[in-house]
């Protein structure tokens, strides 16, 4: 168990977004933090489950990654983190959105292969309970996704740890119907993408950014990186909005909303790509709101503690982020809740 004492750090956000303040809540119980386990809330426990770290030594000394099957859940916010149980396997780069009381878990990988499974995790009565969920069409990691509805959206990735390629490929499966099958919907606009930004506002998916796989032609891929963004409604297909003012890979998805528009909490932006892992200063601590009278997007201040590959978690009415990358290899076990959403100022 570990203990914490509460830090509240200001983003100050601008364009009449308000002043947001981040509140550090209990770090996980694990030293060094994970890159993309699966995250959400069932009946009124965070859960945290999988993910993935360099535990021994970091990548530029050689580290080996590893990938992880524990559950973790803190069921008040002044509370301590517990063991909550195991996911099926080692699982971590998925994609999760918390659906009625449960948490919905698609796609990921391991250290061998990516998998197209699907399942939900509730918290009930002291217990982790897992449930089986139709399998997506084909194993996908580094999607994004959000939830529409009762539809869920698992947009982009790869299919295999050794794709040449992003996928273009939109799934979609309605949470609401019991017997409902993945559905493959229109493909995205532009390039296939992995680790984009998903975001779920207007009754729309909104896909942000993220990076382009290609390939040279010795077969060696090489990430390009996108600051397009479009949107998929249901009944009519896909819409183009205006880019991004930069790229972003990585950022907290789904992406947080509000009456305003929707947020991009910062992501790796490029403009360190040359800099050496063990140099890096970490990532973009700029947000960006799609603004939803405009159109467009504008600054909405900064964030203190930028992290990348990790989930966004609305926890009664507030906004978290629960671990997740600081700089390249090393992650955060740190959890941090925006405090103006629990204050009903946005």
């Amino acid at each position: 168990m570990m203990r914490f004492a509460p830090i509240v750090v200001a983003l100050v956000a601008g364009s009449g977004a308000g002043r947001a303040e981040w509140k550090r809540l209990p770090s996980l119980s694990d030293k060094e933090g994970f890159a993309t386990p699966f995250a959400g809330v069932s009946n009124g426990a965070l859960l945290v489950a999988g993910g993935a770290n360099f535990p021994d030594k970091k990548p530029w000394f050689g580290g080996k990654k590893v990938w992880y099957d524990g559950v973790f859940v803190l069921e008040k916010a002044d509370g301590e983190w517990k063991n909550a149980g195991k996911l099926p396997r080692a699982l971590a780069y998925g994609v999760s959105v918390t659906h009625r009381d449960g948490v919905v878990c698609a796609g990921g990988s391991d250290a061998t292969q990516h998998y197209a499974d699907c399942f939900r995790l509730e918290w009930k009565a002291g217990k982790l309970v897992t449930t089986q969920l139709p399998a997506l069409p084909k194993p996908v990691a580094n999607a994004c996704g959000a939830l529409v509805g009762d539809t869920l959206y698992v947009a982009g990735g790869q299919e295999k740890p050794d794709s040449k390629e992003a996928l273009q490929a939109v799934y979609t499966l309605d949470l609401g119907d019991a017997k409902a099958k993945w559905r493959e919907e229109e493909k995205m606009p532009g390039a296939g993408r992995i680790l984009a930004a998903g975001a779920s506002f207007e009754g729309k998916f909104w896909i942000a950014g993220g990076a382009e796989l290609v390939a040279d032609k010795d077969g060696n891929v090489a990430r390009r990186y996108l600051k397009d963004a479009a949107f998929h409604e249901p009944t009519k297909g896909w819409g183009r909005c205006l880019p991004l003012p930069h790229a972003v890979v990585g950022a907290p998805s789904p992406a947080p909303s509000d009456k305003t528009g929707f947020y991009i909490l910062g992501g790796d932006d490029g403009s360190q790509l040359i800099v050496p892992f063990n140099r890096h200063k970490g990532f973009s601590k700029k947000v960006l709101r799609f603004d939803a009278k405009t159109r467009d997007w504008v600054e909405a201040g900064e964030l203190s503690a930028p992290r990348v590959t990790v989930p966004l978690v609305v926890w009664d009415g507030a906004w978290v982020i629960p671990s997740g990358e600081m700089r390249p290899g090393v992650r955060s076990p740190e959890v941090w809740r925006e405090e103006s959403t629990v204050k009903g100022k946005r």
